[in-house]
């Protein structure tokens, strides 16, 4: 894209943002400066995660938390509890982790190097703080901005190297008012841009659109062939004494729901037939519970414990499990089996 075009996109796209834009809980009004704690802590919740979804998330974590300061202060399991339901929980590990590492530095940093060093950040989020909070000139490159820029330009590499390419396009490019340019970016391709049936009509920029001439918006960007995820299964264990207490672990500190509480489970395996064998005074119960991690699907199966059980480890009443900062995936399995109701 030669410099006149990119000015000319720019000046239309911004002019459209002024109108336009979305109006979100972290957002700056407009000729308001942009917090940067908010724009940090967006960011890492809109990680793998839709506008939709971490609206209230981040109401409620800013109505908990409103300083970078207080949330240095929290602890890693008030923060697990909060962001019960967000999922990805390796993101508010890296949260709890960046608070701390920058309540030390006394500000969130302006620049995109210096923001990558810091827990749970990487190339893009770096780059969508430093344009968003401090108008640091760079164009972060995320799902919205790849699909805009792909149609523009009519580009016919697949995901995911594509996204390396539009990176590689725009990153000449120093926008002034680069927050609001990136915004005006991501707003577009949420909006008018959008992955499917795209409102062409209606878009700023669409003279200059190169898939739009050719009648192909619909087939661009092109995706990468998908391939099957597999299915792994476990059990979990039920384990409930006279006084309705309820053994639950903490998981370990790496991995898959690391550090969250859970029902204890048998290993994760790759064949059914692999589960472990059922002892005395355990009883398989009906049903299964479904669940789609990234790279794979778990199908988990309850087991209850109805004999005496010498389990040692932590036990919780049963009435306190809502209160408590369990995974998805094991409210789920507690709801589904009708071990709680769920309340929250």
């Amino acid at each position: 894209m030669d410099p006149k075009a990119f000015d000319s996109i720019h000046r239309k796209l911004l002019c459209w943002y002024d109108q336009y834009q979305r109006i979100l809980p972290w957002r700056a009004a407009s000729g308001e400066r942009p917090n940067p704690y908010h724009v940090w802590l967006s960011e890492v919740m809109l990680q793998q995660t839709t506008v939709a979804t971490v609206k209230d998330y981040f109401i409620r974590f800013t109505q908990r938390w409103p300083t970078l300061q207080d949330l240095s202060q929290s602890s890693l399991d008030d923060i697990y509890h909060q962001w019960q339901g967000l999922g990805y929980y390796s993101r508010a590990r890296n949260l709890h982790a960046c608070a701390l590492a920058l309540s030390e530095l006394n500000e969130i940093p302006r620049n995109p190097d210096e923001l990558i060093k810091l827990p749970g950040i990487g190339a893009y989020t770096s780059a969508s703080i430093a344009s968003i909070a401090y108008d640091f000139p760079i164009i972060p490159v995320d799902g919205n901005i790849t699909r805009v820029i792909s149609r523009l330009l009519a580009l016919k590499t697949p995901l995911p190297k594509l996204k390396d390419l539009i990176f590689d396009i725009v990153s000449p490019y120093q926008p002034n008012r680069s927050g609001d340019f990136a915004q005006s970016l991501m707003d577009l391709g949420a909006t008018i841009c959008t992955p499917k049936t795209p409102k062409c009509d209606s878009c700023p920029i669409a003279k200059d659109c190169l898939a739009y001439a050719q009648n192909k918006q619909n087939q661009i960007p092109v995706k990468a062939i998908k391939s099957k995820k597999p299915t792994r299964y476990t059990y979990a264990y039920w384990d409930e004494n006279l006084s309705n207490e309820i053994a639950l672990i903490k998981r370990p500190d790496r991995g898959l729901l690391a550090n969250l509480m859970s029902l204890p489970t048998s290993e994760w395996v790759d064949y059914e037939e692999e589960l472990p064998p059922l002892t005395p005074g355990q009883i398989l119960l009906d049903g299964y519970v479904k669940h789609v991690f990234t790279h794979f699907t778990l199908i988990l199966r309850c087991v209850k414990q109805v004999s005496h059980s010498e389990y040692t480890g932590t036990r919780y009443p049963r009435d306190s499990l809502n209160n408590l900062a369990l995974p998805t995936l094991i409210t789920k399995t507690l709801t589904y089996y009708k071990i709680i109701e769920l309340n929250r």
